[in-house]
């Protein structure tokens, strides 16, 4: 991500609040994703490729409730995998350019909607040495995970925005299903964007002045 206009930009979209994932659009975090759910999986003599392999984009409520299939178990199967997903949390770090684009904005125009409890999103963001979001929007603070557009709706509500006027960055299927839902326009991050459904999938971009410009040399997809 850059902070600064670029030159080359080839088409522009005006915005009035961005709001974004959090894992892998602003942090690093699938080392610590990786060794808390297979931890988690070995635990319960489940495959840990398999369970890491469904993870990304979830709530870990709504992950626990497809892998474990007694009611009664899941309370105690849910309180473990967000204490291993806490304690995995110091190994985040802020993908490259995150932090410059994030203090390029002004406060009141962005916000963080993440899957995870407000613990582990506080966490990651800690140890990503990212600024804290005027809006964080959890796992706790919605009935409803990705793909429901409940929390980026929710956020764009406490920006003071309409959801047509933001732009959405993820990078999980889940999560960009959840923008479009909400109404806001989508774009897919990185590598990972591209499996998802977004028409527009970037490596880089830039905000000024409630415009987002998109670079050629940035476009994974058009």
């Amino acid at each position: 991500m850059t902070a600064q206009p670029h030159p080359s930009a080839v088409f522009s979209i005006p915005c009035e609040g961005l709001l974004f994932d959090n894992d892998g659009v602003l942090v690093d975090s699938d080392h610590g994703v990786d060794q808390a759910w297979s931890q988690w999986a070995r635990d319960r003599g489940l495959p840990a490729g398999q369970v890491t392999a469904i993870v990304h984009g979830r709530r870990s409520a709504d992950t626990v409730a497809l892998l474990v299939t007694d009611p009664e178990e899941r309370p105690a199967a849910l309180a473990a995998i967000d204490r291993l997903e806490v304690e995995a949390a110091a190994t985040t770090n802020a993908l490259p350019g995150a932090l410059e684009f994030l203090e390029s904005l002004p406060r009141g125009r962005w916000a963080v909607v993440t899957s995870g409890v407000t613990a582990l999103a506080r966490a990651r963001l800690m140890a990503a040495e990212l600024p804290t979001p005027p809006v964080l929007i959890t796992a706790d603070d919605v009935s409803h995970g990705k793909p429901a557009p409940d929390g980026y709706r929710t956020a764009a509500e406490k920006l003071g925005f309409a959801p047509a006027r933001t732009v959405v960055f993820e990078d999980s299927t889940a999560g960009a299903k959840a923008g479009a839902a909400a109404g806001a326009t989508v774009i897919g991050v990185g590598p990972r964007g591209l499996a998802t459904d977004a028409s527009i999938v970037v490596r880089d971009l830039e905000w000024h002045d409630g415009v987002l410009a998109l670079a050629a040399a940035d476009l994974l997809r058009f």
